[in-house]
């Protein structure tokens, strides 16, 4: 058991002190009382080894639940072939797992609170990994989404925890550089699921794209067994446990991800599947957020809306991740659709913008730790990189390959970080330590939830965008078809030698050139979705620049000066 010694007792100077009486002699001046300073407690060891050693098991925990979650979204195709599920049963397996995983964010401040992080932290991280073991066996979809939404809801307890843990155990002088690694899981653990999907399926087979977290999961345990502090159970907290807000809020959150994740492929709200969920869903959590606003035990304080650096902060995140995730899947999707790509060959571009990480994200929480630095101008700054690589990524043509995303993502390699740290600093800096617990939960569900946004934007955006250019480029060709015939038709001349046929010859044409005007149509709409992403960029730099108010970097409370 892991317990750190009471710090030495320091003589405080009360400098209160009532001044004499007037009777008193002069020559007498009032001493000052002298109080010793209340002992540390002893679950909250002193800054060292073995608590950075605790910090990092945590963080590698979320990082194995985030690989949990990227590489089997990423390699659902394979999953599917693997398993003989079908494109429409497939989907549900997404929407369910991100479902319970976002949900399990707004609640876990509670429970870790009661059962101590020691324990909660690595009851769920085994879980997770337990739960990954039989997923390859499942006999059929309903199990199989079953056991993934179980998992979802043990992944989705980590992240909150490691917000936690990194401003509790972390000195005040270096907490910045604990929310730049927790930053790491918005910046370089998504961008690592692609290549970590693409080495899996290739080189050790399908099943290990369920079971690769189990030795990371272990790994993990093992760091927080050793470095993070027992701290006490808290059991006495279920007398006032909030049992409507969970039995409330829990299918809310859960409905409305599903109507982002299922609502473009059911046609929104022309599906009595979205429309009953959408309904019933956003009324529970109206409900729930009048709830939290007045129980005595919330989940998270609604009233933290009311502070600026909130409102800019929290919605600036929900907007920063969502771009992110879309500049992440423009290019997998062009390559994929357009190229013919395996995961395997698309994986240098996501490479290139996760293993840079490692250095800038600590680059980044050092420049912002200074007290000169605005984090509001970094933040600009880095919305601008995004909006450059936007920019660049608007001059996409059906010629494309791989090497053409690099310029964007190397503008992304400082973009992320620019944008993530500043942000979480503004949402979490300006609180104090007692408001922690409640503003994580907040915090990463909003965090999952813009994954979820980013997921419905592009799938709606993609699809309209691209049959309304579909729709154009067939009519253009139908309104010039008597022009063009002078030119004669290169396709059917290309094909006319390989079969005598002349109608099948006729059918293959007629596919090769729908085929041309998918290609062109998909890079149009892609082209339509950088250029709305441009102005949504130069939207949160103004935005960051004037609503919120600056913070500073925490510092050491000074020690009180000596009474003269």
């Amino acid at each position: 058991m892991q317990t750190a010694s009471p710090a030495p007792a320091e003589p405080v100077l009360r400098t209160d002190a009532a001044p004499a009486p007037a009777s008193a002699p002069a020559t007498t001046p009032a001493a000052p009382v002298i109080h010793a300073s209340p002992p540390r407690p002893s679950y909250i060891p002193p800054f060292g080894l073995r608590t950075v050693i605790g910090c990092l098991g945590m963080l590698l925990a979320v990082h194995v639940a985030g690989f949990n979650e990227h590489v089997t979204e990423i390699g659902l195709s394979d999953i599917r072939g693997a398993m003989h599920i079908g494109h429409d049963e497939g989907t549900w397996l997404i929407a369910i797992y991100e479902a319970f995983n976002i949900a399990a964010m707004a609640f876990t401040p509670w429970f870790y609170m009661t059962f101590s992080i020691y324990r909660f932290s690595i009851f769920v991280t085994a879980v997770m990994a337990l739960l990954s073991i039989p997923a390859p066996f499942m006999p059929d979809v309903t199990s199989l989404c079953i056991l993934r939404g179980f998992q979802g809801l043990a992944a989705g307890c980590l992240p909150p925890v490691l917000m936690t843990v990194m401003l509790k155990y972390l000195p005040p002088e270096i907490r910045v550089f604990g929310i730049g690694g927790y930053a790491m899981s918005a910046t370089f653990g998504p961008n690592l699921g692609l290549p970590l999907e693409a080495f899996w399926f290739e080189d050790a087979g399908w099943h290990w794209l369920y079971w690769e977290i189990i030795p990371l999961a272990a790994l993990s345990i093992a760091m927080m067994a050793y470095g993070l502090p027992k701290d006490p159970v808290h059991i006495e907290r279920f007398e006032k446990f909030n049992w409507f807000g969970i039995l409330v809020g829990l299918p809310a959150i859960c409905s409305l991800v599903i109507v982002l994740y299922q609502g473009d492929r059911l046609d929104w709200f022309r599906s009595p599947v979205i429309t009953n969920l959408a309904f019933w869903g956003g009324a529970a959590f109206i409900v729930f957020v009048i709830n939290e606003a007045f129980h005595p035990s919330p989940y998270f304080r609604i009233q933290y809306w009311k502070s600026r650096n909130i409102q800019a902060s929290l919605l600036s995140l929900v907007g920063i991740l969502a771009i992110c995730a879309l500049m992440a899947d423009i290019p997998a999707t062009y390559l994929a659709a357009v190229r013919g790509y395996r995961p395997i060959q698309t994986a240098p571009i996501s490479l290139v913008v996760a293993l840079p990480q490692l250095i800038m994200l600590p680059l980044i929480a050092a420049i912002c730790n200074s007290r000169r630095v605005d984090c509001r101008y970094v933040l600009a700054g880095g919305m601008l990189c995004l909006a450059a690589a936007a920019w660049l990524g608007t001059w996409l043509t059906p010629d494309w390959v791989r090497d053409n995303f690099y310029p964007l993502q190397i503008l992304q390699v400082f973009g992320q970080p620019m944008t993530v740290i500043p942000t979480l600093m503004l949402a979490t800096l300006a609180m104090g330590p007692a408001d922690g617990p409640f503003i994580s939960g907040m915090v990463n569900m909003l965090k999952g939830l813009a994954n979820a946004v980013a997921f419905a934007l592009f799938a709606a955006l993609s699809r309209r965008r691209e049959q309304y250019h579909s729709t154009m480029l067939l009519d253009h060709y139908g309104t010039h078809g008597l022009a063009l015939q002078g030119t004669g038709d290169p396709i059917s001349g290309q094909l006319s030698v390989t079969s005598p046929d002349a109608a099948h010859v006729a059918r293959n044409s007629l596919q090769v050139f729908h085929t041309y005007v998918h290609e062109q149509a998909l890079v149009l709409a892609l082209n339509d979705i950088y250029y709305v992403l441009i102005w949504v960029c130069l939207g949160y730099a103004v935005l960051n620049l004037f609503l919120p108010h600056r913070v500073f970097p925490p510092r050491p409370p000074s020690p009180a000066a000596p009474v003269r």
